[in-house]
Order: C-alpha cells, then sequence, then structure tokens
C-alpha cells in the first residue's frame, strides 16, 4: 500500500512540477494592439467590487472600444455605481437587466446579454472582483493574435488577505494544478484538457456567434471550462494561461464565503456522480490518508509520501506568489474540501440547491 501511495503522489507531483516550470504565463505586452475589445462585466451586489474594477479597466487604453456593465437585479447600490461611472467615461453603458427566464443561470444570462450589446472585435468577460493590471487588455489580445485563439481564459491571482483566505483558498490552485498537465494543452486539442476561469474570459466575437455563446451552457453553473471544452470540440483554439501577472481577483473575504462558493461550485464541476466519487476517493486516499496514518506507522515510505504532497504544495505556493506557511494546513484544508464536495453533492442531489449571492440554483 506504501508503494502505491507513494507511485502515484510522486507522478502527480511531476505533473505539477512540469506546470511550475513550463505552463505559460501570459507574456507582458507594452504595444498597442491592433484590435478592439468589448470588456463585458455582470454585476450582481457589487458596489464593493465595481469601481476598483472599473478604475483598473478605463486605464487599459485605446484597445478597450467600451465597457458593458449590467446591474444584475441587485439590491444594493450596483446601479448608482455603474451610472456614477457612465458618467464620468463615455466608454461605460449600462445594460438593462431582463428578467431571468427559467432554464437559466443568473450570471450566463446576463453574459448573453451583454454579448448581444458588443461590437468589439473580441469580447473580453470580467467579474467585478477582478482587478486588472497594467496593459493586461493589450497582452491578452496578443496572445490571442500570436497564438491564434479564439478563447484565451487567464488563471488570476488570488488575492488572500486574512487568515482563513491564506489558509484556504490554495487548496483551488492544488486541486487544479496537481492533477492537470497545463504543458499538454499547448500541444494536443483534446477538449479534456480545456480549462478556463469565468473571472478573465477573452472571446473572439465572431466565433462566440458562432457557437451560440453562453445560450449552449444557459444552466450550467461551472460554465467556463464547458465554455472552453465546447471550444476545443468544435475544433477552435482555446487555451488557459498562467495570468497571475495580468489580473487578480479576491474570490472570497470569509469562511462563509469560501463554503458558499466553492459548494456552489463543487458537484456541478462534475459531469457524472462517477467522476465525482473517483475524486472523492482518490483525495481521501492518497493527499488525506497518508497524514493519517503516519502517527500509526511512521515508516520512511509513508513520510516520503507526506513529504511528496507538502512539497507539491510548496511548488505551487512558490509558482503563484502565495505563502509557504500554508503548505502546513494541508490536513485541515484537505478534510474541509471533502466536506465541501459532500455538502455540494447532497444539497444538488437532493433538490435543496446551492445558493450564492440570494438564488438557489439546482444541478442534478
Amino acid at each position: 500500500m506504501t508503494l502505491l501511495l507513494l507511485t502515484v503522489t510522486a507522478f502527480f507531483l511531476l505533473i505539477t512540477l512540469a506546470n511550475v516550470l513550463f505552463w505559460p504565463r501570459v507574456r507582458p505586452s507594452l504595444n498597442a494592439a491592433d484590435a478592439s475589445v468589448s470588456v463585458l462585466i455582470p454585476a450582481r451586489n457589487e458596489e464593493g467590487n465595481l469601481p476598483d474594477c472599473l478604475d483598473r479597466v478605463m486605464r487599459q487604453g485605446d484597445v478597450v472600444a467600451e465597457i458593458l456593465v449590467c446591474d444584475d437585479h441587485s439590491t444594493d447600490a450596483t446601479s448608482t455605481v455603474i451610472s456614477d461611472y457612465s458618467n464620468r467615461d463615455p466608454r461605460i453603458r449600462a445594460i438593462p437587466a431582463r428578467p431571468l427566464p427559467a432554464g437559466w443561470i443568473g450570471k450566463n444570462f446576463v453574459c448573453a446579454n451583454l454579448a448581444d450589446s458588443a461590437s468589439g472585435r473580441y469580447f473580453l468577460f470580467l467579474d467585478a472582483d477582478a482587478r486588472l493590471h497594467d496593459d493586461a487588455i493589450t497582452s491578452l489580445v496578443t496572445e490571442m493574435e500570436c497564438r491564434r485563439l479564439q478563447l484565451l481564459s487567464c488563471w488570476p491571482g488570488l488575492e488572500m488577505l486574512t487568515f482563513v483566505e491564506q489558509a484556504l483558498m490554495p487548496m483551488l490552485n492544488f486541486v487544479v494544478f496537481s492533477i492537470y498537465p497545463g504543458p499538454m494543452s499547448l500541444f494536443f486539442s483534446y477538449p479534456s484538457l480545456a480549462l478556463a476561469h469565468g473571472a478573465c474570459l477573452m472571446i473572439e466575437r465572431e466565433s462566440y456567434r458562432e457557437i451560440g455563446g453562453h445560450s449552449v451552457v444557459r444552466n450550467q453553473i461551472f460554465e467556463d471550462t464547458r465554455l472552453a471544452r465546447l471550444w476545443r470540440e468544435r475544433r477552435l483554439r482555446g487555451l488557459c494561461l498562467d495570468g497571475h501577472g495580468v489580473v487578480s481577483v479576491r474570490m472570497y473575504s470569509s469562511f462563509a464565503q469560501i463554503w458558499l462558493g466553492f459548494q456552489k461550485n463543487f458537484y456541478p464541476a462534475f459531469r457524472s456522480d462517477i467522476s465525482f466519487w473517483a475524486f472523492m476517493l482518490f483525495h481521501t486516499t492518497f493527499y488525506l490518508g497518508p497524514f493519517l496514518l503516519l502517527p500509526l506507522s511512521a515508516s520512511g515510505g509513508l513520510l516520503l509520501v507526506v513529504l511528496a504532497i507538502l512539497l507539491t504544495r510548496l511548488l505551487l505556493a512558490i509558482r503563484f506568489s502565495q505563502p509557504p506557511w500554508t503548505v502546513i494546513f494541508h490536513p485541515f484544508s484537505q478534510v474541509l474540501l471533502l466536506l465541501l464536495g459532500i455538502s455540494s453533492w447532497w444539497r444538488c442531489r437532493t433538490g435543496q440547491g446551492v445558493e450564492w449571492k440570494g438564488r438557489s440554483y439546482y444541478q442534478n
């Protein structure tokens, strides 16, 4: 059993090392791209996030043709923020929110409405909590054109200000980049290698409209990677690159938000119960089990397994500029991950649904 644990953890450590060394970052570009970009921002109860987001977008230069913001039936002052900023910059326009039809996820419907009103060559779907670095959009357009892409997603840097964020949020990168072979996505067009982060997603207008845009994922909670997979299924070029040098996001600021946010996305990220429970079994056996067994059987092989896991975490912390001390919280974070998975599965399968920003979503 120890040999199996060591073999598997060493294999995924090698995948992590390949990501750390060879998965491309978005390259900086200081040259103005000859293209027009429509920045599309869905905003539901984002009065706290939206001003900084818009300030960063407004500084991106002439490559930004328009900035369209849709207030998704907010109950706070989001609409006032949009109105104030539209008076400051003529590129900013408020797109009226329409009633949410049956069968649609709220964000997907708003993104579709924004795209219907957009005229740029590229659409940049941007979450209100995303923070663009200087010249970020020019860099994204350059990547789109140099790599001949129709879809580009940036995996953002994670802003983590509190202890609970720093202890728990790095698990997101661990879950993804300990198993996802990022460099392979550059050379192989398999849909299974599709990955995206919805906080920053640039899509060529013509391919978006040809495929049907967000309408084809209208009922998908995990719509970003579904879109990326669809692009590859249609033989279009799509990539996810390391964007932590061009965009950052503070996804959640409290334990309650972390719980609700990942509960919303966890189970819907899987296409079947089989793949979900395979993931749960894998993480229980290989990434939690060794820490539980080590006090009972302090063998050298088991210690190597634990060290391989911690080294995996440390490599990712270094690559993504996260605090290295978070590595020691891995067993606790792993337990929480599994509890989140069970909670997400239970709520989806029993019809209770998962909740986010005052809406309930149901998926089975």
